[in-house]
C-alpha cells in the first residue's frame, strides 16, 4: 500500500535522503523546509491529508514542538500519524512529544534511513517499537 508522507526538516540533505527512500518504495512524498511551510500546506482546504508527518524539532522559525502544538490546537491533519525525527533524544523531549500526542519518536543519530523507513511504516500501520526511540 502506498502512503502519503510529509517530511519536515531544515536539512536539505536529509530531506532528499528520506524522500528518495520513501519514493523508491512507491510512496507519495512532500518535503517542507520548516514548520511554517507545513502549516501553510495543511491549512489549505483542498490539501490532501498525509498518512504520516516526519517532523524535526530544531528548525529556524517555529520549532517542531511549536508546529506540533499548532497542528493539535487547530485540528489540522486529522488522522495523520506524527513522528518526531530529531537528534534531540533527551527524556524531557520525548516526554513533551508524548504530551503533544506524537505517535512516534526516532532519534536520527541512532537510526539509519532504512530503520527510519521501517519504523515509520510500523507507526502508520499501528505498531509501536521502542527500537529506535519510539514512544510506547
Amino acid at each position: 500500500m502506498a502512503y502519503r508522507v510529509y517530511l519536515v526538516d531544515d536539512d536539505r540533505f536529509l530531506l532528499d535522503l528520506y524522500a528518495i527512500k520513501f519514493r523508491d518504495a512507491g510512496h507519495e512524498v512532500a518535503v517542507f523546509s520548516g514548520g511554517e511551510d507545513l502549516l501553510a500546506a495543511l491549512r489549505k482546504e483542498s490539501a490532501p491529508v498525509p498518512d504520516v508527518i516526519l517532523l524535526d524539532l530544531i528548525m529556524p522559525g517555529i520549532s517542531g514542538f511549536e508546529t506540533l502544538e499548532t497542528i493539535r490546537k487547530e485540528r489540522l491533519a486529522k488522522g495523520t500519524k506524527i513522528v518526531i525525527l530529531s537528534n534531540q533524544g533527551q527524556d524531557s523531549d520525548i516526554e513533551k512529544a508524548k504530551q503533544l500526542q506524537a505517535d512516534g519518536y526516532i532519534i536520527k543519530a541512532s537510526a539509519i534511513p532504512s530503520e527510519v523507513f521501517a519504523e515509520t511504516l510500523r507507526t502508520i500501520e499501528g505498531g509501536r517499537s521502542a527500537a529506535t526511540g519510539g514512544i510506547s
